[in-house]
């Protein structure tokens, strides 16, 4: 059993908003715009200006998991794959692909014909356009991913920033009612599958089969326990 709240933190002022209000709010947020408008030079790191969209990323069919990210545009759909296996997804080295515009682009190119990652995100996609992404093409996570906006400026640090994310979801045992702590891995899906650390002694499908309650729409899923930005 999954209690949403559909509420999300801001990584600049710390405040708490709605799924739905959570880009007006980054738009009007003081402290991202003082932020943003801090001089740049080699003390602050910030280098030279350049383009920077605001990505929105949710997961397609669990919608209380979603993400608010700035990236460069002249970042790699590479560098993209590789901060979404990092916060959300990576378990065992599974392929990936983006979907845009009719177009697929995968992980590891396996026959003539295919489009590598290798390719910078302002080539394949601009403000307004919204694509797939997809993890492991067995036990598959799919994201939808919508570039809210586009602004000049600069970043410090990492590729990805991290603007706003979903609170953790309030997930309960199915058993008892009581927070969940572990997920199933094989019955997950089923009315038994979350289960908190008493009941999960008892659990049919045994111990050894129970993955961490974590902040991502893979929690439950292969042998994902969480993500590096947990």
């Amino acid at each position: 059993m999954t209690r949403s709240t559909s509420k999300g933190t801001c990584s600049y002022c710390g405040g708490s908003y709605a799924k739905s209000a959570i880009s007006r709010h980054l738009n009007a947020c003081q402290t991202r715009k003082e932020e943003n408008d801090a001089p740049a030079g080699k003390s602050s790191g910030r280098g030279r200006a350049r383009t920077i969209f605001h990505m929105k990323v949710e997961a397609q069919y669990l919608s209380m998991y979603w993400l608010h990210i700035e990236i460069p545009a002249k970042s790699t759909l590479e560098d993209l794959d590789h901060f979404l296996r990092a916060v959300w997804l990576e378990c065992c080295g599974h392929m990936s692909s983006f979907d845009i515009g009719g177009e697929t682009f995968i992980s590891e190119v396996m026959e003539p014909g295919d489009r590598s990652l290798n390719v910078a995100l302002d080539k394949v996609m601009a403000p307004g356009i919204a694509f797939e992404y997809i993890y492991d093409f067995g036990t598959s996570t799919e994201l939808l991913i919508t570039v809210v906006s586009a602004r000049v400026g600069h970043m410090t640090g990492n590729k990805v920033k991290i603007m706003a994310r979903n609170d953790p979801p309030d997930i309960r045992c199915d058993i008892c009612g009581k927070p969940a702590t572990g997920v199933c891995c094989v019955c997950s899906d089923e009315s038994t599958g979350r289960v908190c650390d008493e009941c999960g002694k008892t659990h049919e499908c045994g111990e050894d089969m129970l993955l961490p309650v974590v902040n991502s729409p893979r929690v439950g899923m292969c042998d994902y326990t969480g993500g590096y930005y947990d």
